[in-house]
């Protein structure tokens, strides 16, 4: 919506074509720059003309001209100019655009981190989660922490893959997230909260097919599917089971955007793949047969969260889903340590304490 601009500064030259600007100009500048101008011309410069983008943002090409001509008198410059095609974007207005574009990515990101920290004083906590790893008890931990803290509202935001998790996390979207370790991001706390042994799923007719367990010495010559989804190499090398006995890497097979797709790969015989055993419990895919390897490193799931994520309710959640998952392995990394408004038995507190949670 057009509002109106404050006058200029007293000396100002608002055409800004005669000598240099001030600091105070520029701070004047920025001062008075509507966002609505900014994502206006934004969307002109990724479409190419100004009326497709009023379509995009459902105002009238009028408006949007206008708003275009506001930034330019604020900003003192000429942003594209006009053709029988379309715009044509100057050397200012290109580096506007793709500064602008990041501005307001900051603050939609900077909103919602906003909503979030709202969320949690009107106590809500939400947790990002994938259906392969939590779906054995994501709705027993929700209930779970409802009853634990009087007034609490849990949220479980699915999505697919780590990576997604971690956008939720970074954008504010969600408070603490469910992953496997290791995720190879030193941004992320982290407290074990499950271990699991490993199992290879196999196409039917694959010649380990039948049998009840297996060792990596016997996959060595079978290609592994990757699933493009992991945040690090870490991550990769532990999903891979690497190294083999003997040093030995693992031979890479096909990567793939989606888990789905990698048993797909593995029902068509392109290769094999190594998970967590309740991956296969969820995953179950015709064709497919999982099968438990002896000897591959187990895999750790964790809860996750930003040092921004509500400690008490963190610490809450943690009791909580060790309590459901009958948890008494090794210790995680964090886990916070500050308990104040949420009940928390005092062994666990200690333990936060301790370093041994």
């Amino acid at each position: 919506m057009w509002r109106a601009r404050p006058p200029w500064p007293p000396g100002r030259d608002p055409s800004g074509t005669r000598g240099r600007a001030t600091l105070a100009d520029l701070q004047w500048r920025v001062a008075v720059l509507d966002t609505q101008h900014v994502r206006s011309f934004v969307a002109v410069a990724e479409a190419g003309n100004i009326t497709r983008a009023a379509g995009q943002l459902h105002l009238t090409q009028q408006a949007v001209s206008l708003h275009i001509q506001q930034l330019e008198r604020t900003l003192g410059v000429a942003l594209l100019v006009r053709t029988s095609r379309g715009v044509v974007l100057t050397a200012a207005g290109d580096e506007f655009a793709r500064g602008g574009a990041e501005v307001l990515t900051d603050l939609e990101a900077l909103a919602l981190r906003v909503q979030a920290v709202a969320r949690r004083q009107e106590g809500t906590l939400r947790l990002a989660c994938c259906p392969y790893s939590t779906t054995l008890f994501a709705t027993s931990i929700a209930e779970a922490m409802e009853r634990a803290v009087p007034g609490i509202d849990v949220e479980l935001v699915t999505v697919t893959t780590q990576p997604a998790e971690m956008e939720l996390l970074l954008r504010g979207a969600a408070d603490a997230a469910f992953m496997w370790l290791p995720v190879g991001d030193d941004r992320l706390h982290h407290a074990e909260i499950r271990r699991d042994e490993r199992a290879v799923a196999v196409c039917a007719n694959h010649p380990l097919a039948d049998r009840e367990s297996v060792g990596l010495a016997e996959l060595a010559d079978d290609p592994v599917v990757q699933p493009n989804v992991l945040l690090s190499d870490a991550a990769v090398r532990h999903w891979l089971a690497e190294p083999r006995p003997g040093g030995q890497h693992a031979v890479r097979g096909p990567e793939t955007a989606e888990i789905a797709e990698a048993l797909m790969m593995v029902a068509r015989g392109r290769g094999v793949w190594l998970a967590p055993r309740p991956v296969g419990d969820w995953a179950a895919t015709p064709g497919v047969r999982w099968i438990p390897v002896v000897d591959a490193e187990p895999s750790d799931l964790a809860v996750v969260w930003l040092p921004s994520a509500p400690k008490d309710l963190v610490t809450r959640l943690i009791t909580e889903v060790r309590s459901i998952t009958g948890w008494s392995g090794a210790t995680g990394d964090d886990v916070p340590a500050q308990a104040g408004l949420v009940a928390t038995p005092r062994s666990v507190v200690s333990a936060f304490d301790s370093g041994t949670a």
